[in-house]
């Protein structure tokens, strides 16, 4: 398995075994409130809100119960193929995030990353952040989450590629981690209007992270 990337097969996998689960699903996809200081923002959006890595869909179901539209993106077929079964009101597209969107410019005004734009080495990583700015519209806000560089339950027995740039064979995945620093540095032709350090509860573990919102100038 290449080590600058996660594998699509261990997510699909991953959410294989959550949806076989009835109360790890369950508490998996429960929205943990996380956006409630941009309900403003969400409740005046004109456009569908993208939704970038939706996983199974904790955003996105969030999102339809306020009567937004969605359009639902993932890497992982059974992430998909979920929502398109449970919430079939979303618009999805299924797209490896490396490559160009396969969708229009100035497309939206909020994007959604929610743990989705950590996986990367930093010149993929620096590509991706691009193509979130040319789908939103001027003025548009990205709305994310990531590790930060103290989440100890997935840095624990890891190799490290680069710098902040880790492989964690347990989890058979790559991981970017964030300081204040390095999301100054990657957002830097951004405006930055979040940059908050907190703790969240994935996959029955504490994570560490940065709950973050910066804008398109």
């Amino acid at each position: 398995m290449d080590k600058q990337y996660t594998d699509k097969e261990v997510f699909n996998q991953r959410f294989v075994e959550i949806n076989e689960d009835e109360s790890v699903k369950i508490r998996e996809t429960t929205y943990d409130n996380w956006l409630k200081d941009y309900e403003q923002e969400i409740e005046n959006c004109q456009t569908p809100i993208v939704d970038l890595g939706c996983g199974l869909g904790n955003n996105t179901f969030y999102l339809l119960q306020k009567g937004k539209e969605v359009l639902a993106c993932d890497y992982s077929e059974v992430a998909i193929e979920t929502l398109q079964k449970e919430a079939p009101q979303a618009k999805t597209c299924l797209f490896d995030m490396t490559k160009r969107f396969p969708i229009q410019d100035d497309y939206t005004e909020i994007v959604i990353a929610d743990l989705s734009i950590h996986y990367f080495p930093e010149d993929t990583t620096k590509q991706i952040i691009q193509e979130i700015k040319r789908i939103l519209k001027p003025n548009g806000i990205l709305l994310f989450r990531v590790d930060a560089v103290d989440d100890c339950n997935f840095i624990a027995n890891h190799e490290n590629l680069d710098d902040h740039f880790i492989w964690q064979p347990k989890w058979k995945k790559s991981k970017r981690l964030f300081d204040r620093t390095s999301i100054q540095y990657f957002f830097w032709d951004w405006k930055i209007e979040k940059l908050q350090k907190e703790k969240m509860m994935r996959y029955e573990l504490e994570k560490i992270v940065y709950n973050c919102a910066v804008r398109k100038v």
